[in-house]
């Protein structure tokens, strides 16, 4: 069954970060079987608190591969950048 890691962005600190981040996030993608559905286009609230800034939706086959995608270390490299660029919350959820 899949599995999907949404990355959510509320807020911008540093923009250089993000774009240290923007540039290795990609090595850590290569190998690993997933599907980019979404990464931060238009989004609109339509519920709840708080306009995020940006959205990204990962489809993996399943919950494991997209936790082993996640712990990956040229991945966690890169993450690092990503949090220290901005305020995020990030989720992995089962499909059906």
């Amino acid at each position: 069954m899949p599995a999907y890691i949404i990355i959510i962005r509320e807020e911008t600190i540093d923009p250089a970060e993000l774009q240290i981040y923007a540039q290795m996030a990609p090595a850590g993608l290569a190998g690993f079987p997933l599907s980019i559905k979404a990464l931060y286009g238009k989004n609109e609230l339509i519920e709840g608190d708080g306009q995020p800034e940006g959205i990204a939706i990962l489809e993996f086959p399943t919950y494991d591969e997209a936790k082993t995608w996640y712990t990956n270390p040229l991945y966690q490299a890169a993450r690092v950048h990503r949090l220290k660029g901005g305020r995020y919350r990030s989720f992995i959820v089962e499909g059906i």
